[in-house]
């Protein structure tokens, strides 16, 4: 996976966690977190599949939270003071809408992910996608139980709503030998 994704698949994981927390303990949200990274981190190859479209992400950056949390109800993150000069919000700058929505598509549609997964193997990011993947594609009951509210699709559906349609064209359109451009 290219470094240029890291600040993407972390921003939207913590955008994902600010707006459906896991359920339970620190372990929970352990759990929580990973199957958020690995369904943002799916969702970024997949929207970004060539090295190319990665280093202009790193160039170009992608939008922000700003629509997605007006999507949920929320200011902001919990833990943010609202303030657009705050540090600590810095973060939400590298939320991109897209991969955000097609990770809450594959959270909360397990065939949806396992597909995905295989699309984000065939790009040039992944061959080591699926392996990466367990918790995403295959929950256990813990990680089930820590991310009730990620996984609900009707909790889900504004955000994965976005996008769903492009993601179900993308996955429908691979060709057997990757990804175009």
């Amino acid at each position: 996976m290219h470094s240029e994704f890291s600040s993407v698949v972390a921003a939207a994981a913590r955008w994902l966690l600010s707006a459906y927390p896991a359920t339970g303990g620190a372990l929970s949200r352990a759990l929580a977190e990973a199957q958020a990274r690995q369904a943002a981190m799916v969702a970024a190859a997949l929207r970004y599949p060539t090295a190319l479209d990665a280093a202009l992400l790193g160039l170009l950056a992608p939008g922000g939270a700003d629509r997605l949390d007006r999507l949920v109800g929320a200011g902001g993150a919990a833990e943010d003071t609202g303030d657009p000069g705050d540090p600590g919000s810095g973060w939400r700058t590298w939320v991109d809408e897209v991969v955000v929505s097609w990770a809450a598509c594959l959270l909360s549609d397990p065939a949806l992910a396992a597909s995905a997964v295989s699309a984000a193997a065939a790009t040039g990011h992944g061959p080591s996608l699926a392996g990466d993947a367990l918790r995403l594609t295959a929950p256990g009951a813990h990680d089930r139980a820590a991310s009730a509210l990620l996984r609900h699709p009707d909790l889900v559906a504004p955000i994965a709503g976005l996008h769903r349609a492009d993601l179900a064209a993308l996955l429908a359109a691979r060709p057997l030998d990757g990804f175009p451009t």
